[in-house]
């Protein structure tokens, strides 16, 4: 774990953002960051991405740390809240961000562990943060509220056939966990929301070991392209702002309309 920039005090309060090394994640932290939020840039295995994230938001004027976080190790998800109440403020926010695709593939050649790796990440590892946030936010418990978005993937409605269904089916987890916790805790000032993107402009298509997809499908999107990590991270922000104080246990496409 490390540190970059001063600590602060009398910000909206403190935001965590998983997988915030790259892609959706790092715009959400460097947008967040704009609007007040000092943020806990959380990686697992990019560390330099989020230092430069981290030292992007001080450079900026703001507060970021760059902590790392194997959301699949439950150890580590409360030793990450610690860290970042310790070294920013009291913890407001959550982005649960972190998420792998797994390799593309039909369903009828997918491996075991690939799968077992894809569920510990976007599924487990979203429900223990959530489940710690909650337990930090509630007002049950002594906390003071606060907001939860879950990115999710348009990939839940659609499928994935022949790419991606196991990786869409973890993401109809995440939509159902949505809906469901925000119900549980509205009572107790936790807000939690879902953002779910579409064809985004991020490394996370090559990774998965299909580079060409976005040049591939993004023509068929109705609004004529992919969309940025930026264009996503507005409605991330916007959800965990106050002018979404009404808004609880909905998932917003940002797809193009796909």
């Amino acid at each position: 774990m490390s540190s970059n920039g001063p600590d602060t005090s009398g910000h909206k309060g403190t935001l965590i953002v998983t997988g915030g090394s790259r892609g959706i994640g790092a715009a959400v932290a460097r947008r967040a960051a704009r609007d007040g939020w000092a943020v806990a840039v959380a990686y697992s295995q990019d560390s330099q991405g989020a230092e430069a994230v981290a030292r992007d938001i001080a450079a900026a004027g703001g507060h970021a740390q760059a902590v790392h976080c194997e959301v699949t190790v439950e150890a580590d998800i409360p030793a990450l809240f610690t860290f970042a109440a310790d070294r920013l403020g009291p913890i407001t926010g959550l982005v649960n961000n972190a998420g792998i695709t797994g390799p593309v593939s039909r369903v009828a050649d997918l491996k075991t562990a690939d799968l077992e790796r894809l569920v510990a990440v976007n599924v487990t590892g979203a429900i223990l943060c959530a489940r710690e946030a909650v337990r930090r936010l509630s007002t049950a418990r002594g906390g003071a509220g606060g907001a939860i978005v879950n990115i999710s993937s348009a990939a839940a409605r659609l499928g994935g056939p022949g790419e991606l269904v196991a990786y869409a089916a973890t993401k109809g987890a995440i939509d159902s966990l949505t809906v469901g916790l925000a119900r549980e805790v509205a009572d107790e000032g936790i807000r939690v929301n879902g953002v779910a993107p579409g064809l985004i402009e991020t490394g996370i298509h090559a990774a998965a070991g299909a580079p060409d997809r976005l040049a591939r499908l993004g023509p068929a999107v109705p609004i004529g392209r992919a969309g940025s990590a930026e264009e996503v991270a507005e409605a991330v922000v916007w959800l965990l702002s106050p002018a979404a104080s009404y808004v609880t246990g909905t998932t917003i496409d940002v797809t193009g309309g796909r």
